[in-house]
């Protein structure tokens, strides 16, 4: 085992499946000369070669499209957004073409391909460089969309969605990427990650912290917030038990649904907007399925609906802090 970033677990994730299989490559904008603007790629083109790391135009709707073409010819392009924002640029050929080809050919035609999105605040880059779209890919059916928080998470996870024939859309939350974090004291993305291969399946939730009194679902870095709240609430004698969902896209309902039979009371924490976030989902299927098991109401805390200020102030005060989650979950607890 050993003790890595997520940034170098998701490098070492597409490293290794570039040597694994000639049919991987990544292609972005500044992904080879600079290695990317996180570093993640360094000394990738001098190791790959130019045709298997591949510098982009400013275009996202041309190579996001190349990429799609390259997938249905039987190759496994990784292409990275530098934001998840510019999503919106590369629409047609990600949520119209590679969500749709599989269905519209009767499965005959395959779009292997991983689109690596990193998201979220708190870097001060404003209203177009912030946001958390995350429940904007899960909305097009044809999609996977994975959201891990750990090291071992990203670099396991990566590897699988390399080798789905589906496309996947990958996000990683900017703030994670290094291994401490002004915003969650001393809590640390770092974490130890096996030696030997490995990869973890989709759809299986992970169980971050047993608890009796409060279920908090939160993901990417919320999920560090939670357990943050969890420790204060701990000593006021709450105990949360926290989920991490890990993939969006396919949900693990039931992982939720057999927590909530214990503690009877649930909490959704992401980043996302709280109108039309993949929480409002999870409430709805939850009060479909299991309303009986619920003591008191569900529980939302999100990013207001409002654009992401530049001001730190107004940034830190859009989206959700370790001091709101910890009181909305006080709160809940003496429902």
């Amino acid at each position: 085992m050993k003790k890595i970033t997520v940034s170098k677990a998701i490098g070492e994730a597409l490293h290794e499946e570039m040597l694994r299989d000639d049919k991987v490559f990544i292609m972005g904008e500044d992904m080879a000369v600079m290695g990317n603007v996180f570093a993640i790629t360094k000394g990738f083109l001098e190791e790959f070669g130019p045709k298997r790391v591949i510098d982009t135009p400013i275009s996202e709707e041309g190579f996001v499209g190349m990429a799609v073409g390259a997938a249905m010819r039987g190759m496994r392009p990784v292409v990275e957004l530098m934001y998840d924002d510019f999503a919106t640029e590369c629409a047609d050929p990600l949520f119209n073409q590679a969500a749709k080809i599989r269905y519209m050919t009767g499965g005959q035609c395959h779009v292997p391909m991983v689109l690596r999105a990193p998201m979220g605040a708190g870097r001060r880059n404003a209203g177009q460089h912030s946001q958390s779209l995350e429940n904007f890919f899960c909305h097009f059916p044809g999609l996977k969309v994975v959201a891990p928080c750990t090291a071992q998470d990203a670099k396991g996870l990566l590897k699988s969605a390399i080798r789905d024939d589906d496309p996947v859309i990958f996000l990683e939350h900017k703030l994670l990427y290094g291994g401490k974090r002004k915003e969650a004291g001393q809590l640390n993305a770092m974490c130890e990650v096996p030696d030997e291969e490995y990869t973890i399946p989709f759809g299986k939730a992970a169980i971050r912290r047993e608890g009796k009194d409060v279920t908090i679902v939160a993901n990417m870095l919320m999920w560090y917030k939670a357990m943050e709240a969890a420790d204060i609430l701990e000593k006021e004698g709450i105990s949360c038990e926290i989920i991490d969902p890990r993939t969006l896209v396919p949900f693990d309902y039931e992982t939720v649904l057999n927590s909530i039979a214990k503690t009877g009371k649930l909490m959704i924490v992401h980043e996302d907007h709280y109108n039309g976030g993949w929480g409002a989902q999870l409430g709805s299927y939850v009060a479909e399925h299991a309303i009986t098991s619920l003591d008191a109401p569900i529980v939302r805390v999100a990013a207001y609906d409002t654009p992401i200020p530049f001001s730190p102030t107004l940034e830190n005060f859009v989206v959700p802090s370790v001091e709101r989650i910890t009181e909305e979950a006080r709160k809940l607890a003496k429902l």
